[in-house]
């Protein structure tokens, strides 16, 4: 079955994304926590015997970009049929500390056939603050339990669950995650008896050379171009932090270098190299071709860089746990800014994931919990931004209300869209949403997000969207804060909206509200 014709490569591509959405389906409907069955806050891919990704379930972004390196940090080691892989080092493959990927081989007649893959948000990760999110940690240790890659034994899932909040939640997360992948060797085994090991081995690698072809045609019908972009985060302190990338287009090959940006700060807006990688990845596909195969072959014509030691290329041992959501956000805006200069693309959306941690260790109360919310995107040249979703790097869905209410001791006083938050244009920005919910327990909180000082962007004249605000009974808090709520206390989120695209009709103002 090697060298595919265009329909038998078509088959091919639909037969291991099916395996993927099957392993997704698996994790979400055999996970405990919320945070994986109702946001469905996990992604699945499959690999080849030397790592490459081949294909992957449309999930999160931020997780699937940087999953190649977690399968590179373990290919080298010795591969045995039904032993699995676990870890979540930012700087072994991982992203933030509660992103844990499972790793498993899968076998055909003539050895090593490729791995399959399970990455899910933990609800709890260990550490001295729960749901390892902090707002304001300063390294790694402060954010939890680090698992450096490591085949799974028989005690090591009970091992790594006891040293974390909810242990039965958190072991029966990492079962879903093992169960996922089970369906997925099995999955692929059955495509290898069908076909012939060597036949899916040499698809796999026309399933990659193809999603190279195309994109480095679609780069090679561009213009070739130099372009640069900034933007800043918020810190914590509440300076800006600068991010700067210089993008080349030279023929088929697509460069982008970060030098510029901030350095590494003593706060956890830092990013490894592989999500600041992730971000690039997914801004390029989602202009450049975004019905492209979900395959790493697509990017192999994209150069990332950053130097060691910046914000964008942090250091071993540096806090990350926002620059996983937050940084990337920031530094998919960045690139499709630059990428504006040669592709359409839209106005700013809300740039930010609105990170919420809310915990309680009192007994018989005693629940960790988190969720991102969705806000504006921005305004198009062929329509207006979407109102509440998820944008960019985040992929996921809110938590229902009556999921939330029953299982964790709140209330939830308000969920609606934030009327006139979208920038004015010729086609508006989304509409951000509101989220006020009242403890009915002693809970801790810490909130991490962004886009409260500097608004989503318009573009081509559009209004800028309107920016967040976090508020604790009327009262407005930073960006970045943690504090508790006693019963009756009401925490409102209130998230930014999409900047608009094209000068707004006479009579509207341009910005948001």
């Amino acid at each position: 079955m090697g060298g595919l014709d265009p329909i038998g490569l078509q088959v091919m591509l639909g037969a291991l994304a099916s395996i993927c959405e099957e392993m997704g389906a698996v994790l979400i409907r055999s996970a405990h926590s919320a945070n994986i069955k109702e946001r469905r806050d996990c992604s699945t891919a499959l690999f080849d015997a030397t790592g490459e990704m081949v294909s992957q379930a449309e999930h999160i972004p931020v997780h699937l970009g940087s999953m190649p390196e977690a399968v590179a940090a373990i290919v080298a080691h010795e591969q045995i049929p039904g032993r699995s892989w676990i870890g979540n080092d930012p700087f072994a493959g991982g992203t933030h500390l509660p992103d844990v990927t499972v790793i498993t081989p899968v076998f055909g007649a003539n050895g090593l056939l490729g791995f399959v893959a399970a990455r899910a948000h933990h609800a709890d990760i260990g550490g001295p603050t729960a749901g390892g999110m902090p707002a304001n940690s300063r390294s790694l240790t402060d954010e939890g339990v680090v698992i450096a890659p490591q085949p799974i034994g028989p005690k090591t899932l009970d091992e790594l669950a006891a040293a974390m909040r909810n242990p039965l939640e958190r072991l029966a997360d990492f079962r879903a995650q093992a169960a996922a992948n089970r369906i997925g060797v099995i999955r692929l085994e059955e495509l290898a008896d069908r076909l012939g090991s060597e036949a899916v081995a040499a698809a796999m690698s026309s399933v990659l050379d193809y999603a190279e072809r195309r994109c480095r045609g679609r780069l090679d019908a561009l213009k070739q171009f130099r372009s640069s972009a900034v933007d800043y985060l918020e810190a914590a302190d509440g300076s800006d932090v600068e991010l700067r990338v210089a993008a080349e287009l030279n023929h088929d090959t697509l460069r982008f270098d970060f030098s510029g940006s901030a350095p590494q700060l003593d706060g956890n807006l830092n990013c490894p190299l592989t999500v600041t990688r992730s971000a690039t990845l997914f801004a390029v596909r989602a202009l450049l071709d975004p019905d492209a195969p979900p395959s790493a072959g697509g990017h192999r014509p994209i150069e990332v860089s950053a130097p060691s030691g910046s914000i964008l290329n942090a250091r071993p041992g540096a806090a990350v746990a926002a620059g996983n959501v937050e940084t990337s956000s920031r530094v998919a805006d960045l690139v499709i800014e630059a990428l504006a200069a040669a592709i359409p693309a839209p106005a700013q959306g809300q740039g930010t994931m609105n990170n919420l941690t809310l915990t309680c260790e009192q007994p018989g109360s005693a629940f960790t919990y988190y969720e991102t919310l969705g806000g504006g995107q921005g305004g198009a040249a062929d329509g207006p931004g979407p109102s509440a979703i998820h944008v960019a790097m985040s992929n996921t869905l809110n938590t229902p209300i009556e999921a939330l209410e029953l299982e964790f001791p709140l209330r939830v006083r308000e969920l609606a869209l934030r009327r006139g938050s979208g920038g004015a244009g010729a086609m508006v920005g989304g509409e951000g949403m509101v989220r006020e919910i009242e403890a009915l327990a002693p809970i801790e909180f810490n909130l991490i997000t962004e886009r409260r000082r500097r608004a989503p962007r318009g573009r081509f004249g559009g209004g800028n969207g309107a920016t967040g605000r976090n508020l604790k009974n009327g009262i407005e808090l930073p960006a970045k804060c943690a504090g508790k709520l006693e019963p009756g206390d009401r925490l409102r989120i209130e998230t930014p909206g999409g900047g608009g695209y094209g000068e707004p009709p006479v009579g509207r103002k341009a910005d948001g509200d």
